[in-house]
């Protein structure tokens, strides 16, 4: 089951909340704060749930609506939160062309997920991406930062298993 078909609990540690608190101070007499909260928050959850914003929108009093709506606009924020390791399949036209697209359906059904969820234990997001810039490599994916390239279904399902085996130490 994807993330669209689930709810998660929004959690939140005392650091993060101290975390935000602070940003949100310094933000306040700031003219424009809008964004730069936004990216806070996002930074700092991973994600911007409905608790966050109203939190934002009260210490700078702006409405949740222009929040969410500014959120929804750029593709930097997430209302759902990102697994630990966040998979990104580029689909650019020399990825796709050498394969991306059989490696994307592997990691989906391996998952049971789809592109764009989150698995229910939180351990994996997969996403797919146009370019990357890495079109020498193809077809090419990251997981957060690592950079994966020339790979195959086959070298594509071992980069799966090694992160699968992180999770299970």
């Amino acid at each position: 089951m994807g993330v669209k078909e689930m709810v998660f609990e929004f959690i939140e540690t005392e650091s993060q909340k101290q975390e935000l608190e602070e940003s949100l101070t310094l933000l306040e007499v700031q003219e424009g704060a809008q964004m730069p909260a936004l990216q806070e928050a996002q930074r700092i959850y991973g994600y911007l749930p409905i608790e966050i914003l109203e939190r934002i929108s009260c210490k700078l009093q702006i409405p949740v609506e222009e929040l969410y709506s500014t959120a929804t606009f750029y593709s930097q924020f997430s209302f759902v939160p990102k697994g630990k390791f966040t998979i990104s399949v580029c689909m650019g036209t020399a990825c796709y062309v050498k394969g991306a697209g059989d490696i994307l359906d592997s990691y989906a059904q391996e998952l049971n997920i789809k592109p764009g969820e989150t698995t229910a234990d939180r351990k994996f997001t997969l996403e797919s991406c146009r370019c990357i810039g890495a079109c020498g490599l193809a077809p090419v994916l990251t997981v957060n930062e690592e950079v994966y390239g020339r790979l195959t279904k086959k070298k594509g399902d071992k980069v799966l298993v090694t992160y699968q085996k992180m999770e299970d130490e």
